[in-house]
């Protein structure tokens, strides 16, 4: 282990995965170390009988569950835009070649006490009872001026600079109404809260048009893709990958301690006795507790279920997003739901999660409006985490640390916070035009 890398990995969650890659295929040294003899971090994915020793604490699952081994249940589960810039990243690094997609099958919202599929193009707006007869229309006007919007042709502006317009105002030229901006905002355009609102339009009709021409691309009802066997193949998938670029793994390295030289700069990384050297460090905040400050945490249900979600037309998978307002709450809630056609559970087995980012101490009560979509559960597990976001400088200590997984169940926060970290690390952007039929969907 003596030896002298360009960067070395601390933690071997998503984040740290992604990058480890990228870096390792721009032909960087790169020593990935894990204090768990498990890959994933916190991101990780469990069987039964790890997942009842992390919430139960035994290892005994009632039998009438099925084969621990059938469960693969992933413990940050966000599904991937199926355009998304994710899947751009993964499809850049080639570590496709080692994963099967398989398209999620509905994506709905919540409006009004009721469970709606989150209408996309313009002829869904027309068909959406989300809306009466005369938003419709509106609705569908917008829907076909954002499909039409294209950047590089001023044609399609309608004399609005999308720049410096604000979607407030936007959205006020065509009349829409409270209820449908929230769907518009939370559940097509993906925001976390009302922010955007004054902001300038255009990061909203970008989201928009991806959300739409990730739909049609798999002709599903929804436009999220998911790996079969859950997330937990992608930290592996990574491994593999650097493994070809000449990256090493170590699993099961306590303590992994950050060494600096005299200027405070990173000079290595210490584990069991031996240092190995390097010039920058990747980790999560774990790590490096005392470079990071805690800015929210996330209340979580995790579910095992007999039959899919309620009023979601037997999806058996799908996402549900219940907007801040609708529960008069100040972030969104996010339900998330997979099964066995993604091999995540046994034959008949549904797994689903409910998370927010918590206001309160008292999960159970706080999800609430998330569980009662459910219907009767199996097993229920609740659980709160720490966020924490990186306070460093990382241009005086080449430290640099990922902030911590937010409870979005869509990984488009995720993999920003990721490219964030590969400029700041290589000063360079990952070039993302790719061939996106790179990861297509496994054959039925």
């Amino acid at each position: 282990m003596d030896e002298e890398y360009d960067v070395i990995v601390l933690g071997t969650g998503l984040k740290e995965c992604i990058l480890s890659g990228l870096l390792s295929v721009d032909g960087l040294k790169v020593l990935h170390m894990d204090r768990n003899d498990y890959y994933g971090g916190e991101s990780t994915s469990l069987n039964l009988i790890q997942l009842w020793k992390k919430f139960r604490g035994d290892d005994k699952p009632p039998a009438h569950l099925g084969s621990s081994r059938d469960y693969n249940v992933d413990m940050i589960p966000k599904f991937m835009m199926a355009n998304g810039t994710l899947v751009r990243v993964l499809i850049h690094t080639d570590v496709t070649k080692y994963l099967y997609f398989k398209a999620v099958d509905g994506s709905f919202v919540f409006n009004k006490g009721k469970v709606h599929k989150v209408p996309a193009t313009d002829m869904e707006a027309l068909k959406s009872p989300l809306m009466g007869i005369f938003e419709k229309r509106r609705a569908r006007k917008f829907f076909l001026y954002v499909q039409a919007y294209d950047e590089k042709d001023p044609k399609t502006h309608e004399g609005m600079d999308l720049t410096r317009v604000t979607t407030r105002d936007l959205i006020a030229k065509y009349g829409l109404d409270d209820n449908t901006v929230d769907f518009i905002g939370h559940a097509l355009a993906l925001h976390r809260d009302d922010r955007y609102l004054d902001e300038p339009a255009l990061d909203t009709v970008k989201r928009m048009k991806l959300y739409a021409e990730s739909l049609a691309r798999f002709q599903g009802g929804s436009p999220y893709i998911y790996p079969l066997y859950g997330l937990g193949e992608l930290p592996q998938a990574f491994a593999r990958l650097s493994a070809v670029y000449g990256g090493t793994y170590m699993l099961n390295k306590p303590e992994c301690k950050v060494e600096y030289d005299e200027e405070g700069k990173v000079c290595g990384v210490t584990s069991e006795g031996e240092t190995a050297k390097c010039k920058k460090v990747v980790c999560d905040p774990s790590y490096l507790p005392n470079k990071v400050r805690k800015i929210g945490k996330v209340a979580r249900a995790i579910a095992i279920m007999s039959h899919p979600i309620p009023n979601t037309n037997d999806s058996h998978s799908v996402q549900i997003i219940l907007p801040q307002k609708q529960l008069g709450r100040k972030s969104d809630m996010y339900l998330f739901c997979c099964s066995y056609s993604h091999n995540v559970a046994p034959k008949g087995k549904f797994i689903a999660f409910v998370s927010t980012e918590a206001e309160t101490d008292h999960p159970e009560t706080e999800l609430k409006p998330g569980i009662d979509l459910l219907g009767p559960v199996d097993e229920i597990f609740f659980d709160i985490y720490d966020r924490y976001e990186p306070v460093n400088e990382p241009s005086l200590d080449n430290c640099f640390i990922s902030t911590s997984y937010d409870a979005t169940t869509h990984f488009e926060s995720t993999v920003t916070d990721v490219l964030n970290m590969y400029t700041m690390i290589t000063g360079k952007v990952v070039d993302l035009s790719v061939d996106l039929s790179a990861a297509s969907a496994a054959e039925e």
